[in-house]
């Protein structure tokens, strides 16, 4: 393998490779990529399966002209292409697999999110390979992840992989869309990814997929934060899977990051969801962003959203830019009311105080901290 202590991997294959004709599972690619996971177990390498393609492969057993697809029919269809998705899986490979689907309110739960956990873990140590996948069939837009390029990331981050492989129609990341720039440079290793990487990236050309290059580099961002190397690569030449295995360079490598987040922080910033704001401030900002501070009620200028005690919210400032995300010790209704008064006065208010901080420092992750590695380091021993 390119990485010699890679120890347990998550490989995703998108629809482009499950069905490259939109209708119906196809082996053309799958082949090379099963013989690849295959030698991997025998390495004694874990290898957890994230495979999109549900909905084209079942797309031929419902027939529907109009586009786009209603909700339902695209539903309908999953259900259908996911037992025909993993019956290829189960021919191709030489162990039992498990079929995982997840939505997002899956994984931002943090007890289903450690249940899946233990799940993916037990199926591993008894030599089980997960095949995980978005629930197309019951997922809502407020449910989906919305693309299995970044809920490998974060199956990844579950897992604790030492690698994730995304598996692409394209050799790795250039500087432009090598299809409609001819000036366009490959790009072999990305130390770290910055705003300059994430502008190289376009939209999908694929017209079957969800995840263009935009989703890739999303989510080489989660899995790198968290000290997973990722690796971009074609996945339609089975010379990449060859030369993987042969310990040479394939596609695009994304760089792991020495620093990392806690598990906790990393599953509040990149996995939870939010959209309710509180806003802080000005001695609130400085206190969070550079003294390592917990949010006071004192500091809460503002509430904007409905939320519940425990939710997940973001910090902003008083100009609307985000700051941090953190799990609320208040509801909605109530922060309103003790926005501004001291931790002393809360009980007066309320007639209770559950607690003495809105949002506490261990609750708390920030999206641009002023000193990255002071920063990571105090969230790591934090959580």
């Amino acid at each position: 393998m390119v990485g010699q202590d890679w120890k347990r991997i998550v490989i995703k294959v998108g629809s482009a490779l499950i069905a490259p004709e939109g209708k119906g599972t196809s082996t053309r690619y799958l082949l090379a990529i099963a013989q690849f996971i295959s030698e991997c177990k025998q390495q004694q390498i874990d290898v957890v399966l994230v495979s999109s393609g549900s909905v084209a492969a079942g797309r031929s057993a419902i027939p529907f002209s109009h586009h786009p697809l209603p909700i339902n029919v695209k539903q309908a269809m999953a259900a259908v292409g996911q037992t025909r998705m993993m019956a290829v899986w189960s021919q191709l490979l030489d162990c039992p697999c498990a079929q995982i689907l997840l939505t997002h309110d899956d994984l931002r739960d943090r007890k289903r999110y450690l249940n899946i956990d233990n799940t993916l873990r037990t199926l591993l140590s008894h030599g089980v390979l997960p095949v995980v996948n978005e629930n197309d069939t019951v997922a809502t837009k407020e449910l989906k992840v919305g693309d299995n390029d970044n809920l490998a990331a974060m199956v990844a981050t579950v897992v604790e992989a030492d690698a994730l492989i995304i598996c692409s129609d394209v050799d790795g990341l250039y500087t432009a869309n090598p299809r409609t720039d001819s000036q366009a440079k490959f790009i072999p290793l990305v130390p770290m990814i910055t705003a300059e990487i994430f502008a190289m990236a376009g939209g999908s050309h694929h017209q079957i997929g969800t995840g263009g290059m935009l989703t890739k580099i999303q989510a080489a961002a989660k899995a790198t934060e968290q000290g997973i190397d990722t690796l971009i690569i074609n996945g339609q030449k089975a010379e990449s899977f060859v030369g993987l295995l042969n310990q040479q360079s394939v596609g695009t490598l994304f760089k792991a990051q020495a620093e990392t987040l806690s598990a906790k922080k990393h599953w509040l910033l990149h996995t939870s969801k939010a959209s309710a704001e509180i806003v802080l401030d000005a001695g609130a900002v400085k206190a969070v962003l550079t003294q390592g501070a917990s949010l006071l009620a004192k500091g809460v200028n503002s509430v904007r959203g409905d939320f519940d005690k425990g939710d997940a919210v973001w910090l902003v400032s008083l100009d609307g830019g985000r700051l941090a995300k953190g799990v609320s010790q208040y509801n909605a209704h109530e922060l309103e009311k003790i926005k501004g008064i001291h931790s002393q006065e809360i009980a007066v208010v309320l007639g209770y105080c559950p607690s003495e901080v809105a949002v506490h420092r261990d609750d708390l992750v920030l999206l641009n901290p002023v000193n990255p590695s002071a920063t990571n380091r105090s969230q790591s021993q934090n959580s």
